[in-house]
């Protein structure tokens, strides 16, 4: 088995976990606020979310490539490829991630998925727990 095509791989996970914890935690989040889960309004997993989105927004915007995708292509041409994977794994992880549209398709919808994480924000804020609230202040405090 050739170990670039493994850290190939590896990556298109990666890659993929990145798209479902954006796409999925939306879900969750907008599901969350429904059902009154309170978990989903957690500060520092919101601000994750959104700064994952706003990423793949600003990546969009200036036209920079991923850099998984980088990452990913580099290693199947240095592990032999010369396209998308034909290995069980990673052919399927890159046909759940990669699609063939133009890119301003892309960056329309990155920003309008960006909106409505936003709108989610707005309408449940993010709420920081009361034992982090406490540890900022201990912080805070020993630093005067």
């Amino acid at each position: 088995m050739n170990l670039y095509m493994v850290m190939a791989d590896a990556v298109a996970l990666v890659h993929a976990a990145y798209a479902a914890f954006v796409v999925a935690g939306f879900v969750l989040i907008v599901t969350g606020i429904i059902v009154g889960w309170r978990w989903v309004r957690d500060f520092c997993f919101r601000m994750a979310h959104l700064a994952a989105i706003v990423l793949v927004c600003a990546e969009s915007l200036i036209g920079v490539e991923c850099p998984l995708t980088v990452i990913e292509n580099r290693l199947r041409t240095i592990g032999g490829a010369t396209g998308y994977p034909r290995d069980f794994v990673g052919y399927w992880i890159d046909r759940l991630v990669f699609y063939d549209f133009p890119p301003r398709y892309f960056a329309l919808a990155y920003l309008s998925f960006a909106i409505l994480v936003v709108a989610t924000f707005v309408a449940a804020p993010p709420i920081i727990s009361d034992q982090r609230k406490v540890k900022a202040e201990r912080i805070q405090s020993s630093a005067f």
